[in-house]
């Protein structure tokens, strides 16, 4: 066996498979129940929005996807020790982590704006808008992670 094929190779390719799902789930569901529970206080009193306000709980199922593809991208590419290096494994570790832990934030910046953008938007609708803008920038966040990670995966 070659010194850059350690047995202990293919474990760094799926600690950042596991990286990159666990985490972008995690900003992914972090973001969905805080903006569902701003959702279901802002519909007690404005039923009719809940439909126009259901965007901050997509965007941040989004981010989920995004983890789900370098996942699965990253799975693919695993094999037994002697045909994968441990700069492979390395690579697709810190793929896992960028979109792993870019998705984590751009969840929680998701939840956070949804919470108080739905509740604000029942009091004031001119708000939506800005709501939709800071949520976008807030969602790029784990583009720029799924970006980095794909670099990194096809190294």
């Amino acid at each position: 066996m070659a010194d850059d094929s350690p047995i202990y190779g293919p474990f760094f390719g799926v600690m950042g498979a596991s990286s990159a799902m666990i985490f972008s789930a995690l900003g992914a569901a972090y973001g969905t129940a805080k903006s569902g529970t701003g959702i279901a206080a802002m519909s007690v009193m404005r039923p009719e929005l809940i439909m126009k306000c259901i965007i901050p709980v997509v965007m941040a199922g989004i981010i989920a996807i995004y983890g789900l593809v370098v996942a699965v991208l990253i799975a693919g590419q695993l094999d037994p020790p002697p045909t994968y290096t441990l700069y492979k494994g390395f690579m697709h570790l810190g793929a896992g982590l960028a979109v792993g832990f870019s998705g984590l934030a751009a969840g929680f910046a998701i939840g956070i704006v949804g919470d108080a953008g739905v509740r604000g938007t029942a009091q004031q609708p001119r708000l939506f808008v800005g709501m939709i803008l800071i949520l976008i920038f807030a969602e790029v966040l784990g583009l720029y992670g799924l970006i980095v990670a794909i670099y990194l995966y096809a190294k």
